[in-house]
C-alpha cells in the first residue's frame, strides 16, 4: 500500500470533496465554522502523527504531508486552523514530562483541539513574550503576535523566553482569562476566516503541570530553523488546486507542464524533508522552498490569467487560491527564509 492509499488520505479527499471544497467561498466570507472542525475531529486526522496507543493512527510523515496537501488545497483556511494541532501533539509525543499523560490522548483522538502561539520566539533577540518562575510555575509577559484558530480551539501551546535564554512552552485554555486578553479577529487579505488575533499577556500564570518543554533558545533556534526551512505541504496542496483550476479553463498543455516541474520540486523537497539528519543541507531546503514558491505564484496567476475576468469574482476559487499563495508566502518566515526568498526574487529575470 503507497501512501497514497493510506485510509487517512482517503478519509481527508472525501472531506475535501465533499465538505471543504463545495463550501470554501462561504468560508472565506464568513469564517472557518465549527461544524468543519467537528467533521476533521470525527475523521481521526487530527490524530495522524500521534502514537498508536494514545489513539493516534501513527501514520507515516508522508501520509501527514499527503492530507496537510488535500486540506489545503480545497479550504486553506480549515487546513491551516487545523494543522496548528499537529505540532503540540508532535511535542507531547517527545516529552517525558506529567503534561503528556494529561493531554496526549485526548488530542491525538480529536477530544480536545490544540492551538499554537509561539512563532514570535523566532524574533529574538526581541522578546515579545518574557517567561519568568513564579512559585511552582512560570509567568507569561507581553503580546503574541499571531494566534489562529480563537474561539475554536480548545487549548493553546504558548511559549516564552525566559532572562536565562530558555525558551518554555505550556498549555493553557483557550479562552480570555485572567492574565490573557484576546484582540478583535483581524481582518487579513488572506485567511481572515481562520480566526487569527493577538493576545495580551498580562502575569498569565501556568503551573508546572502545564509544561510540556523546556529548552536553551541556543537549542530550540537551529532545530526550529530547520523544520522552518522545509517546504511546508499547503504549498504544493494549493499549486495543484490552481492547476487544476488551469487545466479546467481550457489549458490542459499549460498545467501538465507546470504539473511536470510540480511533481519534481515535491518529490525533492520531501526527500530532504526526510533525511536522517533533520538540521542538514538547510540551504538546499531554502533553495526548494523557494522554488517551490516560485511555481506557487507561477501557477496562480497562470489560473488567474486563463480565467479572465470571472476570476475576480470572490465566489471564484482562483482568487481565493492567489490569496492564500500570498499567505503562504510567509507562513512560519524566518530571517534565514526571508534573505533566501528575497535574493532569489532579485535575480529573477
Amino acid at each position: 500500500m503507497t501512501h497514497r492509499d493510506h485510509p487517512l488520505v482517503r478519509t481527508a479527499q472525501a472531506l475535501a470533496d465533499g465538505l471543504l471544497a463545495p463550501h470554501a467561498a462561504r468560508v472565506d466570507e464568513e469564517g472557518v465554522p465549527v461544524s468543519h472542525l467537528d467533521a476533521i475531529r470525527a475523521s481521526g486526522l487530527l490524530g495522524v502523527s500521534a502514537p498508536v496507543e494514545y489513539g493516534g493512527a501513527g501514520a507515516p510523515d508522508a501520509v501527514a504531508r499527503e492530507v496537510a496537501e488535500i486540506l489545503a488545497g480545497a479550504c486553506c483556511s480549515t487546513w491551516f486552523v487545523q494543522t496548528q494541532h499537529h505540532t503540540p501533539v508532535r511535542m507531547l509525543a517527545r516529552s517525558e514530562l506529567p503534561v503528556r499523560e494529561r493531554l496526549l490522548g485526548p488530542l491525538a483522538t480529536g477530544e480536545l483541539l490544540s492551538g499554537v502561539a509561539y512563532a514570535h520566539v523566532r524574533a529574538f533577540p526581541r522578546v515579545p513574550v518574557r517567561v519568568t518562575r513564579a512559585g511552582d510555575g512560570w509567568r507569561f509577559d507581553g503580546t503574541v503576535p499571531w494566534c489562529t484558530g480563537w474561539g475554536l480551539n480548545d487549548l493553546l501551546l504558548l511559549a516564552g523566553v525566559s532572562d536565562f535564554g530558555e525558551v518554555v512552552f505550556a498549555f493553557t485554555e483557550a479562552r480570555e482569562q485572567r492574565g490573557l486578553s484576546p484582540s478583535a479577529p483581524m481582518r487579513l487579505a488572506a485567511l481572515s476566516a481562520a480566526r487569527t488575533v493577538s493576545l495580551s499577556l498580562d502575569g498569565l500564570w501556568l503551573p508546572d503541570t502545564s509544561v510540556v518543554r523546556r529548552t536553551p533558545r541556543a537549542t530550540f533556534a537551529p532545530a526550529d530553523l530547520a523544520r522552518a526551512a522545509n517546504t511546508s505541504p499547503a504549498v504544493f496542496g494549493v499549486t495543484r488546486a490552481a492547476l487544476n483550476l488551469l487545466a479546467d479553463a481550457g489549458e490542459p498543455e499549460s498545467a501538465r507542464v507546470l504539473r511536470e516541474r510540480l511533481d519534481a520540486l515535491r518529490t525533492s523537497a520531501y526527500t530532504l524533508a526526510e533525511h536522517p539528519a533533520p538540521e542538514a543541507h538547510v540551504p538546499e531546503r531554502l533553495a526548494l522552498k523557494t522554488q517551490a514558491f516560485t511555481l506557487l505564484r507561477t501557477a496562480t496567476t497562470a489560473a488567474l490569467v486563463a480565467r479572465g475576468g470571472r476570476s475576480m469574482s470572490l465566489q471564484d476559487p482562483t482568487q481565493r487560491l492567489a490569496r492564500a499563495a500570498l499567505f503562504l508566502h510567509i507562513q512560519a518566515q524566518t530571517p534565514a527564509s526571508r534573505t533566501t526568498h528575497l535574493k532569489a526574487l532579485t535575480e529573477e529575470q
